[in-house]
């Protein structure tokens, strides 16, 4: 069945400028997509409070995080489908509204349990927000500059969101409470749902086809057991029962997700959109990308902290100098992708990000090597983000609006499982590189080892555009 969207370019030609209007559906949905990448790391550093207020385990402490990555990461493809059924501009709407009310739960909640509930509801709002928010902004300018742009700018707000958490999260726990890591969504929230509903457009199907529930079940079901198989394996090591059981799990469900797509009448997603390199192996690049970034943050906090005896909130400042280098790789990003393509653009900052990453490996244990770490990560965060930008370039071109939900589902999914994949990945590395020995020296070690496997991985993000994309130029 063909379902054809309706957003507002269908009866006008695409604008070639920024208008007005354009401009105002930007900044509300930058600021939302901001927000919701602040609120992946913001409560890291306030962990150790939580614990000791609210009374957690140390056991139990972890699924703070972990309560939140699994729904965040696990929903996030059946929401940004949902988005393409009912509309996205009413599940993004929907979505803030329930992350407002989790995060003032959260910061009034007085046991463990009630935090943990209100941490699944905020996952379960971002992994619909963000992929309906992502399809809102391609629908609502077209393929090009101006969209190469507006990914740009959304690109360096999520990347600056996620190192803004980690400071935000040290400055509040400091100097209020942990609660006030909460307590900040709801005022940013509001202001978003009083001014949205009335510059940005609706993007709905205009024949509503029916849900493949099937294949909803088996991919939600298989990527909750891939992350939590992970979330385990970073804790527990890759051997642990429940990490090998969540892992097979998981692979097992999205094998059969497979089946039933290649049977499904009216399939979750097509096949034919996953034949296409542009979204196949543009994801897994983004992928990668995430991957290696976001845990190259947890391999340094970890070295800051733990061999240069840094504090927390010290250890979060110095990232300043990464969310300022990915807030200029995002405004360079669409003006090099207009000169060369978004190959030229993945390829050129992989191995930038990759040249930065390898220069990490001669990190000594005395503070004199901020003057290498520094440059050096604000030089990677430049490259990670022209990456980012190239892969959401590239992932969401050349497909009609009525499938752009798809995408930016697929792509918000790959962003998701690559957060949540990256610190245990590295976490296990390290712990393995260590032998259980938490000495300055020896955690030096483990983070080093940890750093040449991450450039290894970004090196292979650069193998795969330039094997599998040469050739497709940017718009």
């Amino acid at each position: 069945m063909t379902t054809t969207s309706l957003p507002s370019s269908a009866v006008q030609a695409p604008p070639r400028r920024l208008t007005g209007r354009l401009r105002l559906t930007l900044a509300v949905l930058l600021v939302a997509q901001f927000m919701l990448a602040v609120d992946f790391s913001i409560l890291n550093v306030a962990l150790p409070a939580i614990g000791d207020d609210l009374g957690f385990s140390l056991s139990g402490l972890q699924w703070i995080a972990t309560a939140f990555a699994l729904c965040a990461a696990g929903f996030t493809l059946f929401f940004g489908r949902i988005g393409d059924l009912i509309g996205r501009k009413r599940i993004f709407l929907g979505s803030l509204a329930l992350l407002g009310a989790a995060s003032l739960a959260g910061g009034l909640a007085p046991t463990p349990e009630i935090l943990i509930v209100a941490r699944i509801a905020q996952g379960l709002a971002t992994a619909a927000a963000t992929p309906a928010g992502l399809a809102l902004l391609t629908t609502s300018f077209p393929e090009g500059p101006l969209r190469q742009k507006a990914l740009g700018l959304n690109g360096a707000l999520m990347s600056a969101g996620f190192t803004a958490g980690a400071v935000l999260g040290g400055v509040l726990t400091d100097v209020l409470s942990w609660r006030w890591a909460f307590f900040i969504n709801v005022p940013v929230a509001l202001a978003v749902l009083l001014v949205a509903p009335a510059v940005i457009a609706e993007s709905r199907p205009a024949v509503r086809p029916r849900l493949d529930l099937p294949g909803a079940l088996s991919v939600t079901l298989g990527l909750l057991g891939v992350v939590y198989g992970l979330t385990q394996a970073g804790e527990h090591g890759w051997t642990h029962p429940l990490a090998l059981a969540g892992l097979v799990a998981g692979i097992v469900l999205l094998g059969l997700f497979f089946l039933i797509e290649r049977r499904a009448a009216q399939p979750l997603v097509p096949l034919n959109v996953l034949r296409k390199p542009t979204v196949a192996w543009g994801n897994l690049i983004g992928l990668l990308a995430f991957v290696t970034e976001t845990s190259l943050v947890y391999l340094l906090t970890l070295y800051l902290q733990k061999t240069l005896g840094f504090t927390a909130l010290a250890a979060g400042l110095s990232f300043g100098v990464l969310g300022l280098g990915t807030v200029a790789g995002g405004l360079l990003a669409p003006k090099v992708i207009a000169r060369t393509s978004t190959v030229a653009v993945l390829v050129g900052g992989g191995v930038l990000q990759a040249v930065s990453t390898a220069a990490l490996l001669l990190l000594g244990d005395t503070s004199a090597s901020m003057g290498l770490l520094l440059p050096a990560t604000f030089l990677g965060g430049v490259g990670n983000m022209l990456v980012i930008v190239g892969f959401m370039v590239t992932a969401t071109t050349g497909l009609p609006d009525r499938e752009q939900g798809l995408a930016t589902g697929l792509a918000s999914m790959s962003q998701q499982i690559g957060i949540t994949m990256g610190t245990p990945i590295m976490s296990a590395i390290v712990t393995a590189a260590t032998a259980g020995v938490a000495t300055g020296a020896a955690v030096l070690h483990g983070v080093t080892v940890a750093i040449a496997v991450n450039a290894a991985l970004v090196l292979l993000g650069v193998l795969l555009a330039a094997l599998f994309l040469r050739g497709r130029r940017g718009a």
